[in-house]
């Protein structure tokens, strides 16, 4: 299960790349109560076609009623400058839409954004860097920088600063049936996920979709992974052959978490081993 705002690029990247018409629309205020947090993001495609979330709901067919008709391949609208589109200002009109009482949401919306942006965000994103996008208000052109710091969408009357990170991915060492569990947790909470286990009667058993299952040995599966700051790499084999190899590459890198399971004695273990066989401390 990839990150959603991923999901989201990706979808209007390929939408864009076979021209058809799509808008991109994220949630840029909110005022009590809110389906979705600000920076949330989707895409809608003329004809049909919807990835990601506003609301969670009702706001998402609006959006659907009013910028396409599956008759019309240019039904999204002009290009050029954003709009923005305000729900539940009455309360009525929270009703309608399935906000929370007292619940008002804006929205910025970008008629067919840029491909080549878009194309170039994305594999920024697989490269692993974190992204800065930003839009100028007044004639939809997209500007992207690299940044160093995770931030929270910034709008004023100008421009629309939005952060996109590369997806949090997790490298268990063993498909067993704890590496199910794992990898089942882990998909649910939006990490793409590797599993690495060589051993073949391990992996004939694995029954968890959408996750990569490698049967290389660990040292190099974890050095082809080059886990950085938003990756951790959790050995759960109990076979020292195989989680030492992991430990012992991913301890050098920017992993976010480097764990292994085991009891007090088992881990007591695997420290000595390490200090006596691999002079780590």
């Amino acid at each position: 299960m990839e990150n959603l705002d991923v999901t989201v690029l990706r979808a209007l990247r390929d939408w864009r790349a076979a021209d058809r018409h799509a808008l991109m629309a994220t949630v840029v205020r909110t005022w009590g109560s809110s389906p979705r947090p600000v920076g949330s993001i989707m895409a809608l495609a003329a004809g049909g076609g919807v990835v990601g979330s506003v609301s969670g709901g009702c706001i998402e067919d609006d959006l659907i009623a009013r910028y396409t008709r599956p008759d019309a391949a240019d039904a999204i609208g002009p290009s050029g400058a954003p709009q923005f589109v305000k729900y539940g200002v009455t309360a009525d009109e929270a009703h309608r839409f399935g906000l929370p009482c007292g619940g008002t949401l804006e929205i910025l919306i970008e008629f067919d954004p840029d491909a080549q942006s878009l194309a170039e965000l994305i594999q920024a994103l697989d490269n692993g860097r974190l992204m800065r996008r930003t839009v100028d208000l007044a004639d939809g052109r997209v500007a992207l920088a690299p940044t160093d710091q995770p931030a929270q969408l910034d709008i004023d009357a100008r421009t629309l600063v939005n952060t996109f990170g590369p997806e949090y991915r997790m490298l268990p060492i063993g498909a067993g049936q704890l590496g199910e569990y794992l990898a089942t947790m882990a998909l649910f909470s939006g990490f793409a996920v590797t599993v690495c286990d060589p051993r073949e009667e391990s992996r004939a058993g694995w029954s968890v979709p959408g996750v990569r299952l490698l049967a290389d040995m660990p040292d190099d599966v974890v050095t082809a992974f080059k886990p950085d700051r938003r990756s951790c790499v959790i050995a759960l084999t109990h076979d020292p052959k195989l989680d030492d190899l992991a430990l012992l590459e991913a301890i050098h890198t920017e992993a976010f978490y480097v764990g292994a399971i085991g009891s007090r004695r088992n881990n007591a273990a695997r420290r000595q081993r390490m200090i006596e066989h691999f002079d780590q401390t």
